[in-house]
């Protein structure tokens, strides 16, 4: 995956790798707004009309066989592409023809705009072009692998993704492969472990690996160990940690904006539903992502599609009579499918308890206040809801005002116990408003998910913590996208709490407010 705007740097990126290849190696450009038929094979329109009879042709993935497909605007491609992509790359034939084919998917987006993460997941390389120029694209060759044999290279690849918080399994097997392409022939060293972990690990990583504890310097008898807790004896045996050599090596190679990175192969937000303007169908304007059966006359006509459809019909048709060459019928016309793109409304459930450390909760109020900047400059919007004490405030409604934040931000206070239940169910119906209001909404909670005041406003955790659990899947069920930033030091709270709302999980150990923001950006 390239992330670069189109530009003399990306072309020359392009150029090195097709020169790289054999000749004669096929070179397919996906085109915007490509159907099923293009893309898997399907009706050849003008040889079906010259025969009479139905004549298949190879799709476009099909004819990069053995060659290389290259997908401009790739943020921008629709799911069911996307997944169509995925499933060729996975099963190597589309519509029982061979499709082995590398990929690139060229990123052109903005921050809020991101690749589909089940296409972006299956791939090796991430790599970032923005802000170079021309003079900056000259490659060196490449460094040989040396070091000695590695005893366990899977392992310590796996170690390796561990301590960067990468859970997809693609991420090691990826890295597997290509330590073992570095390594040629001969066994695996450090040094290929080294080099993948670079390649594929350091663009995937989500967290940085916990810093080691220094033993206290004392000169009497060390203090018992003390008893590990519910979370450590459910999680079991530890894996075994990576060298500190490769794994100091894999951290240099994180890209300084490491979040910005965070969740940048996120899937896109849900679609709304039929009805909703923030994905409804548009019939005049928006981005074509298909044809259906329609009238012209409410829509646009799409004439190559309508075509396909009254292709298989014309035999018969002059049997009955006809005369015309071909013969349309009404079933046969098809009309685009136009989408359009609105604001998204993006609400801040922020935890100002007492068990949030009181420069987690300033760093929070820093990240709403520049995301705000940049909501005014995309149009988008932004909430604020704070829980505290024995329930949740909607400190600020859905604004694009800088102002009007900031004096929110200001007065915002701190302590008190942590109703977290009170905080989602505040945040759901703010979202469900917004997205009545024909925006799109996305709700991103800051919290250590350590609930202790129920929605009654009654302390005890076992029921805070169950009411917590059952406003998170009523926020799932209401289909609202989520994030979850998990602003506490230990314990898995938060993230029970993010996988009860099917919602990204975030860990942000030592956070600063451009870190959060910037993640916050990528995913949503």
């Amino acid at each position: 995956m390239l992330r670069a705007p189109a530009g003399p740097a990306r072309e020359r990126w392009l150029d090195s790798v097709r020169a790289a290849l054999p000749p004669g190696t096929p070179w397919r450009r996906l085109p915007p707004g490509i159907g099923d038929d293009g893309l898997l094979g399907g009706l050849d329109l003008a040889a079906t009309l010259a025969a009479g009879r139905p004549v298949a042709r190879a799709g476009l993935l099909a004819e990069a066989d053995g060659g290389i497909v290259v997908v401009p605007m790739a943020e921008r491609l629709p799911p069911g592409t996307a997944s169509r992509l995925a499933a060729a790359l996975d099963t190597g034939t589309v519509s029982d023809r061979g499709a082995r084919f590398g990929l690139i998917l060229l990123d052109e987006g903005v921050a809020d705009e991101t690749v589909a993460e089940a296409l972006a997941d299956r791939l090796a390389f991430r790599l970032d072009l923005s802000g170079l120029g021309l003079a900056d694209t000259a490659a060196a060759e490449p460094e040989p692998a040396p070091g000695a044999p590695e005893p366990d290279p899977v392992g310590s690849l796996c170690a390796l993704a561990e301590a960067f918080g990468i859970a997809s399994l693609r991420g090691p097997i990826l890295a597997a492969r290509v330590a073992r392409a570095l390594a040629g022939d001969g066994p695996i060293g450090q040094g290929a472990i080294v080099a993948a972990g670079r390649l594929v690990l350091a663009p995937r990583a989500t967290r940085l690996p916990a810093p080691e504890q220094p033993a206290p310097e004392t000169a009497e008898a060390p203090a018992e160990p003390p008893e590990p807790n519910d979370a450590e004896e459910a999680s079991g045996p530890a894996a075994e940690a990576p060298d500190d050599v490769v794994l100091e090596a894999v951290r240099a190679a994180i890209p300084p904006n490491l979040l910005d990175q965070l969740l940048a192969g996120a899937q896109r937000l849900p679609a709304a539903k039929a009805g909703r303007v923030g994905q409804a169908a548009s019939a005049r304007t928006g981005r074509p992502v298909g044809s259906r059966r329609g009238d012209p006359r409410r829509g646009r006509l799409d004439l190559l599609a309508t075509l396909r459809a009254a292709a298989p019909w014309q035999a018969i048709r002059r049997v009955e009579g006809e005369t015309r060459r071909i013969v349309v019928r009404r079933d046969d016309l098809r009309i685009r499918i136009l989408k359009q793109r609105t604001e998204t409304t993006t609400v801040f459930c922020v935890d100002a308890s007492g068990s949030a450390a009181l420069e987690r909760l300033a760093e929070a109020k820093g990240a709403v206040e520049l995301l705000l900047a940049e909501a005014y400059v995309r149009r988008d919007r932004v909430a604020l809801v704070a829980f505290r004490g024995t329930g949740a405030d909607l400190v600020l409604p859905p604004t694009r005002s800088l102002t009007r934040a900031k004096r929110g931000l200001s007065g915002l206070p701190g302590g008190g116990g942590t109703p977290l239940a009170a905080g989602i169910d505040a945040a759901v119906a703010v979202a469900l408003g917004v997205r009545r209001g024909g925006s799109r909404p996305a709700i991103v909670l800051l919290t250590d998910g350590r609930a202790n005041v129920a929605r009654s406003g009654e302390g005890g955790r076992a029921r805070a913590g169950a009411e917590a659990l059952q406003a998170a899947r009523a926020l799932r069920a209401a289909g609202l996208p989520a994030l979850v930033v998990d602003t506490g030091t230990r314990g898995d709270e938060a993230r029970s709490v993010a996988d009860a709302m099917g919602a990204r999980y975030l860990k942000l150990p030592r956070a600063e407010a451009g870190q959060l923001s910037a993640a916050v950006r990528a995913a949503l």
